[in-house]
């Protein structure tokens, strides 16, 4: 589906969708950090003033549908350095996580997930006085 020009999973949840249109310039941006390819929007999470988190597949798959490439973005929109970071979980207990954690004015990651479609995205990020203000899993794409 396309949602304001930006090609969106038709098993993205309803707040995917909606945070999307919401403001698709931050989900623009978080693609063109995945790289060439990551097009197609699995997942958004939004904490607050804080920042948002998004996954994005490139739509190919490996030997299955829980094969599909991941890649996730945690955009810091506080307008100062955190410390903050992104983990992301493929599908597979195998496989190892990948992270990007530090402290970021922008964004961390990109991080990736050969077959990460069904796996997890980790967000956390601490304020000015060293307070966690977000600590939250989300799904990539819609599984069950």
């Amino acid at each position: 589906m396309n949602i304001n020009g930006i090609q969106v999973s038709t098993e993205a949840s309803a707040e995917t969708r909606r945070l999307i249109e919401a403001n698709s310039v931050a989900a623009v941006a978080a693609a063109n950090v995945c790289g060439s390819g990551y097009t197609i929007s699995t997942g958004a999470y939004r904490y607050g003033t804080y920042g948002s988190t998004y996954t994005w597949t490139n739509g190919t798959s490996g030997s299955g549908y829980y094969d599909k490439p991941i890649c996730a973005v945690f955009f810091n929109d506080t307008g100062a350095s955190r410390s903050m970071g992104v983990r992301l979980y493929s599908n597979f207990t195998a496989d190892p996580a990948d992270e990007d954690f530090g402290t970021f004015s922008s964004y961390a990651g990109p991080v990736y997930q050969k077959r990460g479609y069904c796996g997890k995205v980790y967000s956390y990020m601490k304020d000015a006085s060293g307070k966690v203000v977000v600590d939250n899993y989300g799904t990539v794409g819609s599984c069950n």
